[in-house]
């Protein structure tokens, strides 16, 4: 009988998915700094990931998840994506702490338990971040473009990763900038400039470096105006 993962190859996996899709080489240094552990933590967990088939190791050119790696990464970020939306939906806690308690106990969820929870949730379609929650026979996540991707005209549904600094939320909310919020972009400034959105009817200036950081689902619907 197989093992089954532990929280630490889950995460590993998770991380490597998502440096995968962000284009960056995934090196075992890298992983130990996301996973906040040590490098030789980090290239034991890749050497028992390797061994059963999760990901390929190869010297001098990184980690790469295998076919079967990538769906059990991706099967792990969508039992997270569910619990979050638990804990916002029905515990009643704030989108931007769902992230760090989900990690806490959704290693230890049953099947049965995820799936039921996805039901009583009236199978969303999101997590409380704005990111999208891929159907099981799916088995992929929709790709999301940074904010700055957009064009003047473009109108998008705004994702905020779980990891964005309190402070930057902080200053998000100010502008009316939360997860599901829908934005037009009216002006993006040559050169790295900034970007000028349209946010619940007031225009909001956002800045090249903090744009990058957050994702939007385009939406074709145009944006309905309202009163400054």
């Amino acid at each position: 009988m197989v093992a089954p993962l532990t929280k630490s190859e889950r995460e590993t996996l998770k991380s490597l998915y998502r440096l995968a899709r962000d284009g960056h080489d995934a090196h075992t240094g890298a992983l130990a700094e996301i996973l906040g552990v040590s490098p030789a933590t980090a290239t034991a967990t890749v050497k028992r990931l390797a061994e059963r088939g999760l990901l390929d190791h190869k010297l001098y050119r990184g980690v790469e998840l295998t076919p079967s790696g990538r769906a059990v990464a991706i099967a792990a970020m969508r039992r997270h994506r569910i619990v979050e939306r638990f804990l916002a939906d029905m515990l009643g806690y704030a989108w931007n702490e769902a992230d760090r308690l989900a990690t806490s106990f959704e290693h230890d969820l049953p099947q049965e338990v995820e799936d039921r929870l996805y039901v009583a949730l009236d199978q969303p379609a999101s997590c409380p971040h704005g990111f999208p929650i891929p159907a099981p026979e799916v088995g992929e996540i929709p790709e999301m473009p940074a904010l700055y991707d957009l064009e003047p005209g473009d109108v998008a549904v705004v994702a905020v990763p779980g990891d964005t600094d309190p402070e930057i939320v902080k200053f998000l909310d100010t502008l009316g900038l939360r997860p599901g919020v829908r934005v037009e972009v009216r002006e993006k400034h040559p050169f790295e400039g900034p970007l000028v959105l349209r946010v619940d009817g007031k225009d909001r200036t956002l800045g090249e470096k903090v744009a990058h950081h957050l994702y939007v689902k385009k939406d074709l619907k145009p944006m309905e105006e309202t009163p400054a």
